[in-house]
């Protein structure tokens, strides 16, 4: 089950065909799904979520709170807009595409995958751009 909160942000975005394109990716993975949040909120919020949580004083664009058993994944995601805007100007790329590649990558951390090492981000930026191309496959 995918639960969606926006929190001091706006934005189109379409719900079924989100939860459609990411039941995909949980099925493509082997995965079963649990309960996943995602909470869209601003910079300040997300900010002040790493401060509290995970003692770092940074931006980001997204927080993943892994509660997966097994091979039932779950989690609540936190995503910046605001990062996701802004990364969406430096890679030159729309606002809906990072957003996609964004809330990817949040499953694909349920799922294992890791990006702290090179050889890890390189795999997890492959997995992003393979399930993004998952979003306009018809089942």
């Amino acid at each position: 089950m995918f639960d969606f909160n926006f929190i001091d942000v706006s934005f189109n975005f379409n719900q079924a065909a989100i939860e459609k394109w990411l039941l995909k990716i949980v099925e493509s993975e082997n995965k079963n799904l649990g309960e996943i949040t995602y909470i869209f909120c601003n910079d300040e919020y997300l900010l002040g979520i790493n401060q509290r949580y995970l003692e770092h004083d940074t931006y980001t664009d997204i927080i993943t709170f892994d509660t997966t058993i097994g091979e039932t994944i779950g989690a609540d995601i936190f995503i910046s807009s605001q990062r996701v805007a802004e990364n969406a100007i430096q890679y030159k790329v729309s606002f809906e595409q990072e957003l996609q590649r964004v809330i990817a990558h949040g499953i694909l951390h349920l799922c294992g995958y890791k990006d702290k090492s090179e050889s890890d981000a390189e795999l997890m930026k492959s997995k992003e751009d393979e399930k993004i191309g998952l979003f306009h496959v018809e089942r």
